[in-house]
């Protein structure tokens, strides 16, 4: 599939995704009285399960199984993960930045680093025997 094409599906895929981890995250702060850096964690995980199952379907169409699929993703999410919580707590705590704009920084910054990690290694065609 061409580069513009994959990416603009995973921009919508990610559209998606990004949406229902900000609403977890709006959710947990502003109902739930969490405070900003967990609660976007916990955001962070419901957007990556809906991450998956769009993206191996609709933007990568792997053939890769989901046995050696999940793992690359989990290692790539994770990285993510870490970025993220380092990246938000940075905004958040060091700088005083409100939580939103601080999310909606991180999640433009990590949006290419995840995207080629998935093109390249996560969904990358399996070498064949």
């Amino acid at each position: 599939m061409r580069l513009h094409l994959q990416f603009s599906r995973y921009v919508v895929v990610g559209v998606t995704a990004t949406l229902s981890h900000y609403s977890v995250l709006v959710g947990l702060v502003e109902l739930g009285k969490w405070p900003p850096v967990p609660a976007t964690l916990v955001g962070f995980v419901v957007g990556g399960i809906i991450s998956y199952t769009l993206n191996r379907r609709h933007t990568f169409a792997t053939d890769r199984s989901h046995s050696e699929a999940t793992w690359r993703f989990a290692v790539v999410v994770s990285s993510v993960f870490c970025l993220t919580y380092l990246l938000m707590n940075f905004f958040v705590n060091r700088l005083g930045a409100p939580y939103l704009p601080a999310q909606m920084v991180t999640t433009g910054m990590l949006m290419f680093v995840s995207f080629f990690s998935h093109r390249l290694w996560t969904f990358a065609r399996a070498a064949q025997s």
